[in-house]
């Protein structure tokens, strides 16, 4: 039998669960801030109110952009296979009531992604604790050859360990997958999901004459042939919905 879901928000999700099989990541637009607050009370009325719908959901998570218009997504499921089966029976249901209460969402789209290495400041502190910013960023290459994406990701985490970002508490690079359905796509992308202390550190790192301007290590990251370009979007964590009986 389900459990009902927790009450509390719960910690941010920890990317390296080992029984993570599906990552899913999906994006709603809503408009303002006062229906970005207006969405996220009534996916805590739906998901508080409901069994919890699978034993193969670990933890569903929303967070709030920084843009006062978006919604993010994070799922982690054991696997795909399970993820379609709750889209068959009970999704529907759950965001008519969300629609309800807040209608003209846009659901701008939602992808299948496995971890495929992490990073983590030396000084970050242990544990999901909520940090001041995430920043989720979709970089796109035009080699469909996953090798590519994997040797950035190991140039990116190279650069890290050699010339740390100040503020940034950890990143989790994830690589597309092919899913079935709806899920199915041609990008060749990879879904960075960083923690930083904050705003303020995450612009510092990224300016043009930031801590990462002249250095070669991301001279060897950004002149990675096949990479065509990327987008990043601030969130802020607001809900962690898990089954009562997890830790």
């Amino acid at each position: 039998m389900s459990a009902l879901t927790s009450t509390g928000p719960g910690p941010l999700p920890d990317p390296t669960r080992p029984e993570v099989g599906a990552a899913l990541f999906s994006t709603w637009s809503v408009g303002t801030p006062e229906r970005q607050r207006a969405a996220v009370e009534a996916i805590a009325t739906t998901w508080d109110n409901r069994p919890w719908p699978s034993p193969d959901l670990l933890s569903y998570n929303v967070y709030a952009g920084t843009d006062g218009d978006t919604l993010m997504h994070h799922s982690q499921w054991t696997s795909e296979a399970a993820y379609h089966a709750f889209f068959r029976t009970r999704r529907q249901e759950r965001n008519d009531a969300i629609d309800s209460a807040v209608p003209d969402i846009k659901r701008l789209g939602l992808s299948h992604y496995q971890r495929y290495r992490s990073f983590s400041a030396p000084a970050a502190p242990v544990g999901t604790a909520d940090p001041g910013l995430i920043v989720l960023a979709e970089i796109d290459f035009d080699d469909p050859d996953p090798r590519l994406r994997r040797a950035w990701v190991d140039l990116v985490i190279e650069a890290l360990e050699s010339e740390p970002d100040p503020g940034l508490l950890a990143a989790d690079f994830h690589l597309i997958v092919d899913g079935e359905g709806h899920l199915s796509t041609d990008r060749a992308r990879v879904l960075t999901y960083a923690r930083w202390t904050g705003a303020e550190a995450y612009e510092a790192a990224m300016a043009a004459d930031g801590p990462r301007a002249g250095s070669s290590a991301w001279d060897r990251v950004r002149d990675v042939p096949g990479l065509v370009g990327s987008t990043s979007r601030g969130y802020r964590f607001q809900r962690s919905f898990v089954p009562r009986s997890a830790p």
